[in-house]
């Protein structure tokens, strides 16, 4: 759902005040539905009551709205439950938390549980996210937390520790030590960010990795896999990047289907170990084994080298104690590198900073983090495909100040790794809303424009391309791609294939070497031509029938009210057949009283509106040339070239506000619209400067000061 303006822009505004004072870091997480978990588990223990969460009750709501919502015959019987009417003697880890405490349950969340197993290899990641020194026996309130990165900025989650149970058994995912709770609650958790445990259902292994680390995912089609994978496996896993694979299914009506050779389609599994053995009857024989993890704690490959194959024979007690091997069914297996190869169709990678895995050197990279928007019919342009609109997609300029230590081929260029991830979409799934197609572009701007930070025209667009693209626009939550440029200056745009579709995406670029991001807005200001009346010598056809229509309506006191302004101008403006006008409302003659009304008299005496018409007519040519086509209405994206023609430079977070307050269903503005629009800029411009006496850009208001210029305006 879109946020409202004022609801988005105050939203965004704390939200950059917090990072301000260091909230979103590690050391510093954001407060999730602004609940302290000290202050709240200090309350409980004080008051010698057990946390309930009434932001994530333990209710249908929070299990999910459609499968598991009101209506779903799955959730009648379930029953919430704390870990210790489950189990007389609950535990929050038993022995370390580990891949086998993770066990898929009745939820189609196979991502998430891969990435979870993943997150156990590296302790110093695992416990990032799930804080030490929770436990069911010191200091136990029913409340436990978890820290995930979100958008840019790490948040704590605060959960109490009811879990949906079945016949006393967890629903959900589950460990295989009976009274360990860990991973469920860390599932809870994940649920509550994002809305229900029904929101978690089908996703990319990625997703959850990147919340899990803040890291930056790669992807590889086996088809097209690099020559050095196996050792871009064991790099990976050796600094501690996080890894899942899967096979596609051609039928999705087929997803999570079961082979003969044990292996499950269109299913998550974690890569939890890259080995090289000696086989001891082989004399100079190695062979490259890949461990893999099934989300489900069991159904596992049955091909050579899984657990009781004959394959096992060749390695000597040694080779078998470094491996771990053991015969259990608890979804864990070893199997070929070449099989691993054959079998599985995409790897992703999740490395905790972009370094080049085919690379040994370990870079120190400087990051960049952008937050942006698309909002329909103002800056949701859609791809080059649509020249018309591309251009007001939000546009990031990109400086590259440095080139690589390292260069290729002696070439001077920078390394950099762009991300673009569309934000909410999983959250808002109960709404309807869906993963949009993303992509981006990268222009080179030209050396005299650099340092200009107007947005790109049209024009630019039309008559350049791009340099670089991301490989395609792709319906996955984020679209990553590494590049190679020479130093310079360059321009991003983010996009959805299709115009008009609303979201908010971040934007993150990392860099090898220096570089500086930042999103281009242009300067607000406004020019104050003020029209001069015209003499009445030169009084046109028309402008005499206004005086003596003023003169009729005025009477003797020579001055209008709203109601007599509007019928003034709706007499007038009828008669202009090329407008497209449902007539100026009482509401937006009141505003062009406060524009012009000099003597505060809340009328309008003859010289006032002289001001008024002459403006009125000056915007109406600028109205009459984007209305090219004749329609009677100019549209959304026009509006944008229409309001700096009329004088007034905005930025796009101001162009949004516009498209919202006046564009009706259609995308388009009606001239009654334009001029109210145009008439409240005037009108804001003129109090603020009034105000800014020492003209720094900010002023200080009462809220009475407040209060009287925008309950006027």
């Amino acid at each position: 759902m879109p946020y409202t303006p004022s609801g988005f822009f105050c939203d965004r505004l704390i939200r950059e005040r917090e990072r301000r004072d260091g909230e979103g870091s590690l050391s510093k997480p954001l407060r999730f539905s602004g609940q302290d978990f000290a202050t709240l588990k200090q309350e409980c223990l004080t008051k010698k009551c057990l946390f309930e969460d009434d932001t994530f009750p333990a209710t249908v709501e929070s299990l999910g709205y459609k499968e598991l919502g009101h209506k779903s015959n799955k959730v009648k019987n379930i029953v919430w439950k704390r870990p210790k009417e489950i189990s007389e003697n609950p535990q929050f880890i038993v022995g370390g938390a580990s891949r086998t405490d993770i066990c898929q349950g009745d939820l189609g969340d196979c991502w998430l549980l891969a990435a979870i197993a993943c997150l156990t290899l590296n302790e110093k990641l695992l416990y990032r996210v799930v804080p030490q020194e929770q436990s069911y026996s010191e200091g136990y309130g029913g409340i436990f937390h978890f820290q995930f990165w979100r958008y840019g900025d790490w948040v704590d989650v605060v959960i109490d520790d009811r879990i949906p149970t079945f016949n006393n058994q967890l629903v959900f995912t589950k460990s295989a030590e009976r009274n360990e709770f860990w991973s469920a609650l860390l599932e809870k958790a994940y649920a509550k960010l994002h809305g229900s445990y029904e929101a978690l259902k089908g996703g990319n292994t990625t997703e959850a990795m990147e919340d899990f680390t803040g890291g930056v995912t790669e992807f590889y089609e086996m088809k097209e896999a690099p020559k050095e994978l196996y050792k871009i496996m064991k790099k990976a896993l050796e600094r501690g990047s996080m890894m899942g694979c899967s096979i596609d299914s051609l039928v999705p009506a087929r997803f999570e289907t079961r082979t003969v050779t044990g292996l499950v389609k269109g299913h998550a599994y974690s890569v939890t170990a890259v080995e090289e053995c000696k086989q001891s009857h082989h004399k100079e024989s190695k062979v490259r084994l890949v461990r893999l993890r099934n989300p489900w704690g069991q159904v596992e490959w049955n091909g050579p080298w899984s657990d009781n194959s004959k394959e096992w024979v060749s390695l000597s007690k040694g080779e078998k104690d470094k491996l771990q091997h053991q015969s259990a069914e608890d979804g864990e297996f070893w199997m070929s590198f070449e099989d691993f190869k054959k079998n599985y169709t995409k790897i992703e990678i999740c490395n905790l900073t972009p370094d080049a895995l085919e690379d040994d050197k370990i870079h120190k990279w400087t990051v960049s983090v952008n937050e942006g928007r698309w909002v329909r019919g103002c800056s949701a342009g859609g791809c080059r495909n649509y020249p018309d609109t591309f251009w007001t997609n939000p546009q990031y300029r990109l400086r590259l100040l440095e080139e690589d230590d390292d260069p290729e081929d002696n070439e001077v260029a920078c390394s950099f790794v762009i991300t673009l991830m569309q934000k909410n979409r999983r959250k808002e799934r109960k709404l309807g809303a869906n993963l949009f197609t993303i992509g981006f572009a990268i222009y080179e701007v030209p050396k005299e424009m650099h340092g200009n930070k107007q947005h790109m025209q049209k024009d630019f667009f039309l008559f350049n391309s791009s340099k670089a693209r991301c490989k395609s626009y792709i319906n996955l939550r984020e679209v990553t791609q590494r590049f190679r440029l020479s130093p310079g200056e360059y321009v991003i745009i983010p996009s959805t294939y299709e115009p008009h579709q609303e979201g908010e995406f971040i934007l993150r670029i990392f860099s090898e070497k220096r570089n500086t991001s930042e999103e281009i807005e242009n300067r607000i200001e406004a020019d104050h031509p003020v029209p001069a009346p015209a003499n009445a010598g030169e009084e046109s056809e028309e402008d005499q029938q206004f005086r003596s229509i003023f003169q009729q309506i005025a009477g003797d006191e020579m001055e209008i009210t709203a109601n007599e302004l509007k019928n003034v101008l709706n007499r007038v403006v009828s008669k202009h057949n090329d407008l497209n006008t449902e007539g100026f409302s009482v509401e937006c003659c009141r505003s062009m009283i406060a524009l012009m009304d000099m003597d505060g008299t809340g009328r309008l005496n003859l010289q006032e509106f002289r001001h008024l018409w002459n403006k009125i007519k000056q915007w109406q040519g600028i109205f009459q040339h984007y209305n090219s086509d004749q329609a009677g209405s100019i549209n959304s994206y026009e509006m944008r070239n229409a309001v700096n023609d009329a004088g007034f430079r905005l930025n796009n977070q101001l162009y949004d506000i516009i498209t919202m307050r006046y564009a009706n269903e259609g995308m388009n503005i009606d001239f009654d619209s334009f001029i109210s629009c145009l008439v409240r800029l005037e009108a804001m411009f003129r109090a603020f400067q009034a105000f800014d006496q020492d003209g720094d850009g900010t002023i200080r208001l009462s809220v009475l000061e407040w209060l009287q210029l925008t309950m006027y305006a």
